[in-house]
């Protein structure tokens, strides 16, 4: 399976730069997944695709302002570190820039030296593993020096830190947000339950592969990474329950999906309670076990998500959208609109 049938036509004019004033009036691309009928909506009328019974997985993670600027202490040159994974301890895998400056001993000094760090390992594509050091808290220090990590392909400053993180962010550990979450309100999921919609809520933390495209040509030959998830045992009991009261469950994002779908891969179509790392690569031909539906936003072209949207509804299905998508002006990515597969 050919990489190049996941690419689409998209113009750089229609890559969100701003998250809009309200997180609700994101637009709303609702797709049949059997029909590949599609219908336009405003996310504020998500609740009309709902029903009573259903469940909505919501992705906790909170993402840390994981980007820091800092100086080697020996020769002063600037060195940008975006942290990715907590490993033993106060180490960190990390991404720097520029990665031929940093080699195993190199010392980096941050925010006048409130944070100091040394490169420890080295691995391909401007990997580190960073030892930090530091007085008081880490996430304290981390708040007062770092920088929101947004996408590459977003050139515009945040003014806001918060419209990066969904309004029900509580578990610190991502590299990148959970995009599809950050159109809801705390209104917007009152009104969602005041129907008989469940609410559920899973952990993964974005790592790595957020950050690196696909480099092969065949589907088959790419690599995940490793992402940590956690379901705690009332979120597992509350999807059986939905499961064999035929409520539907609708994950919001790829990153709940996946952690979905991890779990029920392993116990037979069932749900339990559990950490671990996932590095689940879901792709046409795929057999769904665990979810009916998913709000998600419009992905990267040739990207593991167009791929893993192609599977729930069909790769022709998705691409028909993406192109009417972009016909009817559509925002594109982490700022952008959104879209309910049911």
């Amino acid at each position: 399976m050919k990489v190049d049938i996941f690419d689409f036509h998209l113009p750089e004019e229609l890559i969100a730069q701003v998250p809009l004033k309200n997180r609700t009036d994101s637009r709303l691309m609702v797709l049949d997944k059997q029909t590949g009928e599609i219908k336009h909506e405003v996310f504020k009328n998500i609740t009309e695709y709902l029903r009573e019974g259903d469940c909505l997985v919501l992705n906790d993670t909170k993402v840390l302002p994981a980007r820091l600027f800092g100086v080697k202490d020996d020769t002063g040159a600037k060195i940008e570190v975006l942290l990715l994974k907590q490993l033993e301890g106060d180490q960190w895998e990390t991404l720097v820039k520029p990665a031929k400056r940093v080699k195993i001993g190199t010392e980096i000094t941050f925010g006048d030296g409130m944070l100091t760090a040394v490169c420890t390992e080295e691995s391909d594509h401007g990997g580190r593993v960073l030892k930090f050091k530091y007085s008081g808290i880490f996430y304290e220090v981390l708040d007062q020096l770092g920088e929101m990590p947004l996408p590459p392909y977003i050139k515009e400053q945040l003014d806001d830190r918060d419209r990066y993180q969904t309004v029900y962010a509580r578990e610190p550990g991502s590299a990148a947000a959970p995009t599809a979450g950050l159109h809801f309100t705390e209104s917007l999921l009152e009104e969602i339950k005041a129907k008989g919609v469940h609410i559920a809520f899973i952990t993964l933390h974005v790592g790595l592969g957020t950050f690196r495209p696909v480099s092969v040509d065949d589907v088959l030959e790419h690599d995940m990474h490793a992402e940590f998830y956690m379901v705690t045992e009332g979120t597992a009991q509350l999807l059986n329950e939905v499961r064999q009261s035929g409520g539907r469950i609708i994950t919001v994002g790829t990153t709940s999906t996946r952690t979905l779908e991890t779990i029920a891969s392993a116990n037979n179509g069932q749900f339990t309670a559990g950490s671990g790392w996932t590095s689940i690569f879901i792709y046409p031909g795929y057999e769904f076990k665990a979810i009916d539906g998913m709000i998600t936003n419009f992905h990267l072209p040739k990207s593991t998500l167009i791929m893993l949207v192609s599977a729930l509804a069909g790769r022709e299905n998705i691409l028909h959208a993406y192109n009417t998508a972009v016909a009817e002006r559509y925002r594109f990515f982490s700022f952008g609109d959104a879209m309910f597969i049911i």
